[in-house]
């Protein structure tokens, strides 16, 4: 008999976003004697073997295949294991069973920023809502989450418990022997999806005086669906010769590349969390992000917070950020001190204790 099942199945060897939480997260259950569903081999914890084509490395057809298994095969393993509950790090789970489970949401933003050819809008608005109907509890990576869950699906906040998430206090920490740059850098670290506000850094970075002074560094993997435009904007300006796309970097190099930027400008129209924020501060490079969604909640009064959909703003900020030493050493002071007051550990016994309260 297994009391708790942890779901993971979408796990794969190049970990992003929602497994780079659940790895981080599931140690932290040990006291829970859960039994793992997964392709992986966790010598510390029983594991009951799934197979391994259900992950995002085999695209769309990874999770088709990983619903179709969520309904059909997760019951049976459900009832085999004569399970009192389900863990899922997503909104996944078998609907219209006897299952017993508990859902992680990280954010609503197909519902936020639509998109109808996508076939994660159609999941968000049909599969979703009826996902979190029947789960016994939702956990959530924020309040600005938990309110979304509520607007979007009319879902009483009683039935939600927001936990913030963290980042790895190993990886990421203050470097004071910064390495040179040719010159001063801003960094933007992320997807280049629409509601991450990529034309508001661009053209916000052009409008510097003396822009030419400084570099604007674009970390995260091109997208054919954006990256021309953006490319078309940056030549438009002119500033070709200052912004570079350095595409996707490895997680071992980012501590690296966050530490000598200047600062990090994230002005994202919309956030579940937001990790490169929080990162940075951990690293003690200063953070201008957006005073809307969760970000208020990361960063506390340890960054600029502006207006995303108000680009003179985010110019305002960078060119604060490029004049004033002093404010980007105080900054600097209070993200680390922020900074502190995340952990996995923090972020793993507080899933326990809900946990335990359905087990």
């Amino acid at each position: 008999m297994s009391k708790l099942l942890v779901n993971l199945s979408f796990i794969f060897s190049k970990p992003t976003g929602i497994s780079n939480y659940a790895l981080n997260l599931f140690p932290f259950l040990k006291t829970l004697n859960p039994t793992l569903l997964t392709a992986q081999n966790y010598s510390d914890f029983k594991c009951y073997r799934i197979p391994d084509n259900l992950t995002p490395a085999q695209g769309s057809k990874g999770h088709l295949s990983r619903l179709i298994w969520t309904q059909f095969k997760l019951p049976q393993i459900y009832r085999e294991l004569s399970t009192k509950l389900i863990f899922s790090p997503l909104p996944e789970a078998p609907l219209y069973t006897n299952c017993h489970y508990i859902v992680q949401v990280h954010d609503l933003i197909p519902l936020r920023f639509p998109n109808l050819k996508s076939p994660l809008t159609n999941y968000f608005r049909y599969v979703v809502p009826q996902v979190l109907k029947q789960a016994q509890h939702i956990i959530c990576n924020s309040e600005s989450t938990a309110a979304d869950i509520n607007h979007f699906y009319g879902i009483s906040t009683s039935k939600i418990t927001p936990i913030l998430l963290a980042y790895d206090t190993n990886h990421f920490k203050y470097n004071p022997s910064k390495s040179k740059s040719s010159k001063p850098y801003f960094l933007y670290l992320g997807r280049q999806d629409k509601y991450k506000n990529l034309h508001g850094v661009v053209q916000a970075f052009a409008d510097l005086v003396n822009n030419q002074d400084y570099e604007l560094w674009l970390v995260g993997s091109t997208d054919k669906r954006f990256t021309p435009t953006l490319e078309m904007q940056i030549s438009e300006l002119g500033i070709n010769n200052q912004v570079k796309f350095l595409d996707y970097v490895p997680y071992s190099e980012l501590p690296n590349i966050i530490s000598n930027a200047i600062a990090l400008v994230f002005p994202s129209f919309w956030e579940g969390f937001g990790f490169p924020v929080l990162e940075s501060m951990a690293c003690g490079t200063p953070a201008i992000t957006s005073n809307i969604s969760s970000l208020p909640e990361v960063t506390g009064d340890a960054a600029i917070l502006i207006n995303p959909y108000k680009t003179l703003e985010i110019t305002a900020a960078m060119q604060q950020i490029a004049e004033d030493r002093e404010m980007r050493s105080q900054l600097s002071l209070l993200g680390l001190k922020r900074a502190k007051q995340f952990s996995w550990e923090k972020t793993g016994l507080a899933t326990v204790e809900v946990l335990k309260q359905f087990i």
